[in-house]
Parts: C-alpha cells; structure tokens; sequence
C-alpha cells in the first residue's frame, strides 16, 4: 500500500492571484489532471492545502474522494506542505508532487516508489537541481525531517532530505525508466496556454 501526497498551499503569486490550483488544462481543472496520474499508481490520496483552499479542491477533485492535510500555520512554504501532507498519510512509503505538475508521468512516479525501499526517500535529480516535489518518501522519518528543518529555520526544501536516507536519481536512469517532461509545472498563465497546446 503506498500513498500520493499533493501539495497545493502555495498562492499561486505569478498566476496572478487566481487559485492555480482548478484553472482549467483541457477542460479539466489542473490539480485533477495531477490526481488522476498520481492516483494510477497509489492507494490513497491526500491533498496538502490552506483551510481556505479545501472547498474548491475538494469540487475540482470530484470523486476523488481525499483525505486533507489543512495546514495550521498556512504559508510556511514547500517543506511544511510536505511534512503535514506526509504526517497524514496511513501508509510507510508515498509519493509526494506539486499540485502544478499535468504531465506526471505514473511509470516514473511507480518506479520511485520502488526505487525508495528500503531507504527514506528516493529523489530526482534530472539537472543541476533535485526534485523534492517529485520524490517518493518513508512517510515518517521524512515528515520528521521535514519538522526538523523547520525548527531550525531551514528553508531549503532539499534541506530534509539530506537529514534521512537518501537515494539519488539521476537523469539516466530517469530517462531510462520514464519521461522528463513529468517534472514540468505550470507557474504562469503563459505556461499554461502552452501546455494546453500540447494536450490538443
């Protein structure tokens, strides 16, 4: 049994102040393309947003049925998103990803959840940068990490994983096992006129 964790607190800043969250990619609220990648490849799902966030989530995500992670401090950034979703979830691993991310690809999100045993985090690292927020965790000593990092002031959000046992994932055996474009979110409005081209 492993769980999909999505993390939806942001505020959406460069989408102009609408909730990016349910704008719509191919007639289909963004964060639902998100959910129904992740949910081919997992058990549960659990939703990480703001209080003022669930009712719209929950209408975008309609017959979905998820379990919510409210963030109580909201606005502390990526890694409290990642420590609330991940202390939510009933299962040891998951696979957490941003809510922003319509070309998940489920063999890539399958294999990190393979990759992660018997560590506690499997993380991406397509280029110079990693991908916290598309990696696959043991739910609690990450969700732990997380806390940890936070207490300390670290905003880092790779600082966590660096703190757990962790496996890197390089672009070769990306490559070899998925898709890249799995990694791309849509930040703007540009970005998402140009991902709803791609869907057509």
């Amino acid at each position: 049994m492993t769980a999909g964790v999505i993390v939806a607190g942001g505020r959406s800043i460069r989408f102009g102040g609408l909730e990016k969250t349910v704008v719509e990619l191919d007639g289909t609220p963004l964060i639902k393309h998100v959910a129904d990648r992740l949910g081919s490849v997992t058990d549960e799902l659990v939703v990480n947003c703001r209080a003022d966030q669930r009712d719209v989530i929950a209408s975008a995500l309609d017959g979905a049925d998820p379990r919510f992670a409210i963030d109580e401090i909201p606005d502390r950034g990526p890694t409290a998103g990642i420590a609330t979703g991940l202390a939510a979830v009933d299962d040891e691993y998951a696979v957490v990803v941003a809510c922003d991310m319509p070309f998940l690809d489920p063999d890539l999100l399958a294999y990190l959840l393979d990759r992660v045993q018997p560590h506690d985090a499997a993380v991406p690292k397509p280029d110079e940068w990693f991908e916290p927020l598309h990696a696959a965790y043991r739910a609690e000593p990450m969700a732990a990490a997380c806390e940890r990092a936070l207490d300390r002031g670290e905003d880092r959000i790779v600082a966590p994983v660096f703190d757990v046992d962790y496996e890197i994932v390089g672009r070769e055996e990306l490559l070899a096992n998925g898709r890249l474009e799995s990694f791309e979110s849509i930040d703007t409005p540009d970005a998402l006129a140009l991902a709803a081209e791609r869907f057509n």
